[in-house]
């Protein structure tokens, strides 16, 4: 057990130093291995919430300078995968995020670290305090995001509903409010919207509609199937299982 231990440290500690070494770095284009998400499945509809103003900030998020999808050529398959089957149904996927820069989760860190900076609270962590958020594991300094096998993705039907435009002040309602309530997401009812950080967004989390119980593990499921790992406290966060770079972090800006 205590060799177990000290290897488990051993390699904890290996990647600390790489994140803490880690240069930023621009590219022209994406590195050799990541693709953009739209060349391998253009069906697959994308709104990536950090390049704007409707996520839990309330603005772009650092190193997202276009609202597009990159991904690690084999994240970005297994996906059409999945878009595959669900075209089937009248259904698709819809990405949230992708592969995020390193630089936008030290942005998310430096906001952490300004307790009057609320202003989404009302949507996104009503029943949480914002100095809570990175020790409950909602947000993290360094996440799997920056190793480009990581997705934010739900289902929406096919014809899909038109998304109202989200107008920076205007009013905010919690994110676990009723389907027909909370801002108008054409996502499937799945119990929460997106980035919503609360109990009732996680995986097991039982209070919620039978439909968005069954909408929830549908969209499991089908990660699962192919490929893919859920992340427990939130329903829409999913890691390729066999990802190609699981000891390196990217830098490189989303345009």
């Amino acid at each position: 057990m205590e060799k177990k231990m000290l290897k488990h440290k051993l390699g904890m500690l290996t990647t600390l130093i790489t994140l803490f070494t880690l240069p930023h770095v621009s590219f022209a284009t994406v590195p050799n291995g990541f693709v953009y998400l739209k060349d391998v499945d253009p069906t697959i509809q994308q709104d990536i919430r950090y390049a704007g103003d409707h996520n839990f900030v309330g603005r772009p998020i650092k190193g997202y300078q276009a609202p597009t999808c990159i991904l690690t050529k084999q994240a970005a398959d297994a996906l059409k995968k999945i878009q595959t089957q669900l075209r089937k149904q009248n259904m698709s996927l819809k990405v949230y995020d992708c592969y995020r820069p390193q630089m936008a989760s030290y942005d998310f860190y430096q906001w952490g670290q300004k307790p009057d900076e609320t202003q989404m609270k009302a949507e996104f962590y009503p029943e949480v305090e914002k100095s809570q958020l990175f020790d409950m594991g909602y947000i993290a300094k360094y996440s799997e995001h920056s190793q480009g096998s990581t997705v934010d993705v739900t289902i929406v039907p096919v014809p899909t509903p038109k998304q109202p435009t989200y107008t920076p002040g205007e009013k905010l309602v919690a994110c676990y409010a009723p389907y027909g309530q909370r801002f108008k997401d054409n996502s499937i009812d799945m119990g929460t919207g997106y980035d919503c950080m609360d109990l009732r967004a996680h995986v097991q989390y039982k209070r919620i509609s039978q439909r968005a119980q069954d909408n929830r593990l549908l969209l499991r499921n089908l990660m699962v199937k192919n490929g893919f790992k859920p992340y427990g406290k939130e329903w829409w966060h999913f890691t390729l299982v066999n990802q190609p770079y699981d000891r390196e972090v990217f830098n490189f800006p989303v345009k």
